[in-house]
């Protein structure tokens, strides 16, 4: 059960509310964020870290009972056990399990925000570039999911959480895997699991289930976004489970002006009745549907407008620089960076400039000038100025050539202040990036000296 968490910062400061635990644990506890029939969840401090986090409690009349009390301790169990397993920047991150014999919880990651329910009606549907972002940013936590063995079986709106800005979707973070099937675990599994509207045929017919149906279930949320209704709809489970496994969505460009073919046809797929007809993993996935923006079908064309995440993210990844960056780390990259555009034959550095930042080229091509003389031409996926990171000492930060701007460019800047503040391996990443420019400079140079009218 995921919850509306939209409880201030500055409240952890009140004291314990009459009505409520005083505390859970060692947690004390701020706030009820929400509940449902078999738990709840609360907003709580933790004084030893001095943080927030939410905790997830299963309700004790409904832990006491037979039948309800094989499943829930299933799947309090199958959520348990991937504390401190997950961690990727859209997976709300589980920080402990405590198996009480009476009310057993999760402490969980706080995210302030709602959950994307809250877009899925008809009056409040989000700009289709946003729904982009959101989609791409969870098939990113998904193939994150897949590559650990596991199917996280419940994705809907209800189970995303949206960091807003503004009336902007931020950022978003996937929750609640008490319904996960892990492929590495020995232990007995549960199936059919899953909330009705999004789940794929396969999971009604109760059979082993892979990465697509989690894929079919994202789909089915993206339509609901897109739509403000979800794909199927009856008054009885019987009827939506037999327009699950028969029937057909309606066109979303009847629901929606502005709606992309190549959108619907996306959508379409992903929610194949067949599992072989769907795309064949989360790379494919995010790759067509990012395109959707970065092709300029949706929004403005890139040089045209402010960049989305999700193009950033793309970006980076099709760059030699970061190859070896993994999800984390590039996600991590997009948003501690400084993203910049440079006009045709803007300077970037002057010969004899002390530097402070350096620049990764993502779009765009630089031209490296020493004396009037070219004598060095880079695009994307190249770096300059790398010297102001690792110089040892301010004299070796001069810049010894113009950089001038040969074509109109995008670059991701740093700092080495603002690198300092990355995740230690997002630094090593960088750091293994760099030895690698500079033995291509030194493979260029000795080039150069061999041919000595070439240009690098």
């Amino acid at each position: 059960m995921s919850l509306p968490l939209t409880v201030p910062l500055p409240d952890l400061l009140l004291e314990s509310v009459p009505g409520l635990p005083a505390r859970i644990g060692r947690y004390r506890v701020v706030q009820r964020l929400g509940e449902g029939a078999t738990s709840e969840v609360f907003l709580a401090h933790d004084d030893f870290h001095q943080q927030a986090v939410a905790i997830k409690r299963v309700r004790e009349a409904h832990y006491g009972t037979s039948i309800d009390q094989h499943y829930r301790s299933h799947f309090f169990a199958a959520e348990a056990a991937l504390v401190g397993r997950l961690r990727h920047p859209n997976i709300v991150r589980l920080l402990e399990a405590v198996a009480d014999g009476e009310q057993p919880y999760l402490v969980m990651e706080y995210v302030p925000g709602v959950t994307l329910k809250k877009f899925c009606r008809p009056d409040s549907l989000l700009p289709l570039e946003q729904v982009v972002d959101i989609g791409f940013k969870c098939a990113m936590a998904l193939d994150y999911v897949a590559r650990q063995g596991l199917v996280h079986r419940d994705v809907k709106p209800a189970n995303i959480l949206a960091v807003l800005d503004g009336d902007r979707v931020a950022d978003v973070k996937l929750s609640d895997f008490g319904s996960v099937y892990d492929h590495t675990a020995d232990r007995t599994q549960v199936y059919r699991v899953g909330s009705l509207s999004y789940m794929s045929p396969e999971q009604l017919d109760g059979t082993t289930v892979d990465a697509r149906a989690d894929q079919y279930a994202l789909a089915a949320v993206l339509y609901h976004l897109v739509a403000g209704r979800p794909p199927f709809d009856a008054q009885s489970q019987v009827a939506l489970m037999h327009q699950i496994c028969h029937g057909e969505a309606p066109p979303l460009g009847a629901l929606r002006d502005g709606v992309p073919p190549r959108l619907e046809a996306l959508l379409r797929r992903a929610m194949s009745k067949r599992v072989v007809d769907r795309l064949p993993d989360w790379e494919s996935f995010a790759r067509e549907w990012s395109a959707l923006v970065t092709r300029g079908e949706i929004g403005a064309p890139l040089r045209d407008q402010e960049v989305l995440d999700t193009e950033r993210f793309t970006l980076l990844r099709e760059l030699d620089f970061f190859r070896e960056f993994g999800d984390a780390e590039l996600w991590e990259v997009v948003r501690r960076a400084q993203w910049l555009r440079h006009k045709y034959a803007a300077a970037i550095y002057r010969q004899g400039e002390e530097g402070n930042t350096f620049h990764i080229i993502a779009l765009g091509r630089i031209d490296v000038y020493r004396e009037g003389e070219r004598v060095a031409q880079l695009g994307p996926g190249t770096s300059v100025g790398e010297m102001a990171y690792l110089a040892p000492s301010p004299d070796l930060r001069l810049h010894a050539a113009d950089v001038i701007v040969a074509e109109p460019a995008t670059t991701i800047a740093f700092t080495p202040q603002s690198l300092a503040l990355l995740s230690e391996p997002t630094r090593h990443r960088f750091d293994a990036a760099f030895i690698r420019v500079l033995v291509r400079r030194l493979h260029a140079a000795h080039e150069a000296l061999a041919h000595p009218r070439r240009i690098l």
